[in-house]
């Protein structure tokens, strides 16, 4: 199953039994419930985050839109209901992001880095994934988080 997100706007397929919104998307939303996550490196360094849940479709929808700021210590973390291919764009997100591709496994199966802000380019998973996770743009190659890493959290299906 595809879906097109902004953070996030699904367009090109949904999960069963959700109804896409059809109100216009004008402000962010509100903070979403969170979790901590930790991002371990292969040389072991864990880098700590506090991620928003984004589970249901509209908290998914809208993502990071119209935010002005993101705290490199921070981020959102989108919950797929079944794994599937993530495409994702920055439409109406204000900052740039890294948008960081987590496997059925809990590891990093690819990293979109610095996407641009306002852009509606197309930034794919390249294959099927259990998790999306934004974080501040730049964020990944500054803690040289890549492709392979572990992520943990309570949020995370184990």
């Amino acid at each position: 199953m595809r879906v097109l997100c902004c953070a996030l706007v699904a367009a090109l397929g949904m999960s069963a039994g959700v109804a896409k919104s059809e109100e216009p998307i004008t402000q962010a939303q509100a903070r979403l419930p969170t979790a901590p996550l930790t991002i371990t490196t292969r040389d072991g360094q864990k880098h700590e985050f506090t991620v928003e849940l984004a589970k249901t479709y509209r908290q998914q929808e809208v993502g990071e839109m119209f935010r002005k700021h993101l705290p490199e210590n921070e981020g959102m973390l989108f919950m797929w209901a079944t794994p599937q291919v993530s495409d994702m764009w920055m439409r109406n997100t204000l900052v740039p992001l890294d948008i960081v591709f987590i496997d059925s496994t809990n590891h990093i199966h690819a990293i979109a880095e610095n996407a641009v802000p306002l852009s509606e380019a197309i930034l794919r998973s390249d294959g099927v994934v259990a998790n999306t996770l934004e974080l501040a743009g730049g964020v990944t190659a500054k803690l040289g988080i890549r492709v392979g890493d572990a992520v943990t959290s309570s949020a995370l299906k184990h």
